[in-house]
């Protein structure tokens, strides 16, 4: 297990986006675990993306589409999100700047839900989470910061070490797992959205590319 524990690319400005949506997920996961059993399904029935719903009706829960992005299954399913959004959003949102990150990191996520509702349009199973608004910061800054070395933990059960990674192959390995997974498994049944990571990243990948290119040819004398 290759676990990242931040970048060698650390300093600018603060990213005040990332530690807010930080704070804001972790406080709706304290207000859910307050929440009942029967209180927390009829919290995912009115805010999480359900797919079933969504294609019966898509303007009375488009909501659901933001709403899904600051919900999560367990403390385990929020830690990871938000560890990975610290490790990469920080320096993405530098960057971007904070003006321009929310609106891409929402975006990302939204279209990552939509492309897993396409692949389990008749699944009545609430999908929750950040887990593709992250896949989407995480393309980004493939684009980005490719070079960029991530300190990572090397964990193999019974020996860790630590180990530094160019960003390229640590997020490149991430993908290839995310779409065999995605590949492997069956969107209607209940677990993982892999179907969301991989559009979530793709997605990422494809809008940084684009920004890039558009910067490359105005600053390109005439």
């Amino acid at each position: 297990m290759l676990i990242p524990l931040n970048d060698e690319r650390w300093g600018g400005t603060t990213a005040i986006v990332v530690y807010t949506l930080i704070v804001i997920n972790l406080i709706i996961f304290g207000y859910q675990i307050s929440l009942s059993p029967w209180q927390l399904e009829g919290w995912f029935q009115s805010w999480a993306v359900i797919p079933q719903l969504f294609v019966a009706d898509p303007l009375r829960h488009l909501i659901t589409l933001i709403s899904s992005q600051f919900l999560h299954g367990s403390p385990l399913h929020l830690i990871g999100n938000m560890w990975f959004l610290y490790v990469f959003g920080h320096s993405l949102e530098d960057w971007l700047g904070s003006r321009w990150f929310l609106p891409f990191y929402l975006g990302a996520g939204v279209v990552a839900a939509l492309i897993q509702v396409c692949f389990s349009a008749q699944s009545p199973i609430p999908m929750v989470g950040a887990s593709g608004a992250i896949a989407g910061v995480m393309g980004g800054y493939l684009i980005c910061f490719p070079r960029v070395r991530v300190r990572s933990l090397l964990w193999l059960g019974f020996f860790f070490t630590f180990v530094r990674v160019p960003a390229v192959f640590y997020l490149g390995l991430w993908f290839a797992f995310e779409a065999y997974r995605a590949w492997q498994s069956n969107p209607n049944e209940p677990g993982v959205a892999y179907m969301a990571h991989v559009g979530g990243f793709v997605l990422g990948m494809a809008v940084l590319a684009l920004v890039r290119w558009r910067d490359r040819q105005r600053d390109s004398p005439p």
